[in-house]
């Protein structure tokens, strides 16, 4: 019986369906390891998280076992045994798993037990549930596998213990949410390792997949609670992690503690790396988007610079008679500072066909808010023909305060095929924007200085689709509104409820009817990374057609 363990702790990224890329890449970190006992990688990294209904097809099933058992076999070397997250399919149903690779074989199975139902997560409809796991006996000491949701809720670490478990490792794929680092290893796991006195490896996984980005924050807990190991937020990263079993069990060598991202820096690095991921993994040469001088389209081309550099992003200023002098300057400076392209392709020869081709059917109709639309569309025809003339992907720059409450153009400025501020509320795009002219994210590939003047800052909101406009003639000012749909969206509050925090009935009751209303608007909206609870979305399934009213 040995009373030393050396783990390997490889928090990776991957690539949903690149079952033999996922395969090749966990080899080639097990080589970089060197000599150590085991090798731990994330939740379905082999297959890639979360898959969704690629799983239920036969191929992909039988593709996944097949590059499992070519893993393992790699084991027969006498190199490190490997635990690694796949899926099996079985006579009673299709279950997510890990396997421990060991001596050219595959030496233990456990099943995930408690499937999440919830917000992002659709497991019950996907995976059959697994028994309560048993421990995995390796190299003496015994391993309790939770996986993921079966660390999160308190039922399977306690029966692990029950069956004398004497180290937890819990492999993850848990998305990025807003505060989620602290919950995960100040709550969540911290309660584990309290309930059951057991020491615990918590790894997750870093990169961005659609809508969902992992920010890693993987860490080890000694059984005193106290933390051993910190691996830094938004990196791939290696930690070896020396263990020694004592009179009253395992303990880990401490290492190092790496500091984890606060807010707002978080937030941008959330929207970096999602970005990137997203542009790259589905083969885009770089981004197009519309800069107005305004501060949702100046931070995305300051996000999209620092996703994907700045010699990757085209910006493109739409003006049209109601643009102010202003505008055109603060985009020029905005686009200078980025160091990205910047055209200018006014559209008033295009206002002014659309005017005349429909003067007879609008002949007894006054000028309204049908005419602020056609300039949106028209520069959303202008820029989705610059994508598909040159390939660049299109970004949308409304922010969620915005999609909210339906002040967007559907067809016009909601057209593109990714949105970086579709779960950022203004004020948090306020929050983002001071931060970024003061700091250059860790994983940034943009400028080191400001990306914006502090003029688009402090200027007062405005589409610029008519004369003197300006946000806030039809809405609350942002910080009120965004009160309002946090308590609205964020915390399912009534009216009456959020009424009594101080806000106009009127005004709230306008709010939610506004919000309701828009939700046809929402499911035509590209997608955006997730950064909060309730993004509009999978978190948020409401339907278009809806009578409730909670005032």
């Amino acid at each position: 019986m040995t009373d030393t363990l050396t783990i390997a702790m490889a928090q990776l990224n991957q690539r949903v369906g690149d079952l033999k890329g996922n395969a090749d890449a966990m080899l080639e970190w097990r080589e970089k390891a060197g000599t150590v006992d085991l090798v731990l990688f994330p939740e379905q990294q082999l297959i890639g998280y979360p898959a969704e209904d690629l799983v239920l097809k036969p191929a992909f099933q039988k593709a996944a076992a097949q590059e499992l058992e070519r893993l393992a076999a790699a084991t027969a070397d006498g190199g490190p045994a490997m635990l690694v997250g796949s899926i099996l399919k079985e006579a009673d149903g299709l279950y997510n798993i890990v396997a421990l690779l060991d001596g050219g074989k595959v030496a233990a199975v456990r099943k995930k037990h408690e499937l999440p139902n919830y917000g992002t997560f659709d497991e019950k409809r996907i995976f059959a549930q697994g028994p309560l796991p048993e421990p995995v006996e390796f190299r003496g000491a015994k391993l309790g596998l939770p996986i993921c949701e079966d660390g999160w809720l308190p039922t399977v670490c306690s029966h692990l213990k029950a069956q004398g478990v004497e180290l937890l490792i819990s492999v993850n794929g848990s998305p990025y949410e807003i505060d989620k680092d602290d919950r995960r290893l100040e709550q969540v796991f911290a309660a584990r390792v309290a309930e059951t006195g057991l020491p615990l490896i918590f790894l997750n996984r870093i990169g961005g997949q659609d809508e969902l980005v992992f920010d890693g924050c993987s860490f080890v807990l000694n059984a005193n609670g106290a933390a051993a190991h910190h691996l830094p937020d938004w990196e791939e990263h290696l930690r070896i992690t020396r263990w020694h079993k004592q009179a009253d069990g395992w303990v880990c060598e401490g290492g190092e503690l790496a500091e984890w991202e606060d807010h707002p820096a978080d937030i941008y690095s959330a929207m970096v790396l999602a970005l990137r991921e997203y542009v790259d993994r589905n083969r885009f040469p770089g981004v197009v988007l519309g800069l107005s001088g305004g501060i949702d389209s100046a931070i995305c081309a300051a996000i999209a610079a620092d996703a994907l550099g700045p010699d990757r992003v085209w910006c493109v200023m739409l003006p049209s008679r109601f643009t102010g002098q202003l505008s055109l300057d603060l985009a020029k400076e905005c686009a200078e500072m980025i160091g990205c392209r910047l055209d200018t392709i006014p559209i008033n020869p295009a206002v002014m066909a659309f005017d005349e081709m429909l003067a007879g059917s609008f002949a007894d109709k006054e000028v309204d808010i049908t005419e602020e639309n056609v300039q949106s569309r028209i520069r959303g025809v202008t820029l989705m023909a610059l994508s598909n003339k040159f390939g660049h992907m299109l970004l949308t720059t409304g922010n969620k305060s915005e999609m909210s409450v339906g002040y967007a153009t559907i067809y016009g400025d909601m057209a593109g095929g990714y949105n970086p501020l579709k779960d950022a509320y203004k004020m948090t795009v306020f929050a983002i924007s001071r931060w970024r002219n003061k700091h250059k994210p860790r994983i940034g590939l943009g400028p080191d200085g400001p990306v914006m003047p502090e003029a688009i800052i402090t200027r007062p909101p405005s589409a610029e689709l008519r004369p003197d406009q300006k946000d806030s003639d039809s809405l609350p000012d942002y910080p009120v509104l965004d009160d309002i749909l946090l308590g609205l969206v964020e915390q399912e509050l009534s009216v009456d409820e959020v009424t009594a925090r101080g806000h106009p009935r009127e005004v709230v009751e306008r709010i939610e009817r506004l919000l309701y209303i828009a939700e046809y608007k929402r499911r035509q909206a590209p997608p955006g990374v997730k950064l909060g609870s309730r993004n509009f979305g999978r978190d948020r399934r409401y339907p278009i057609t809806n009578a409730f009213r909670s005032g």
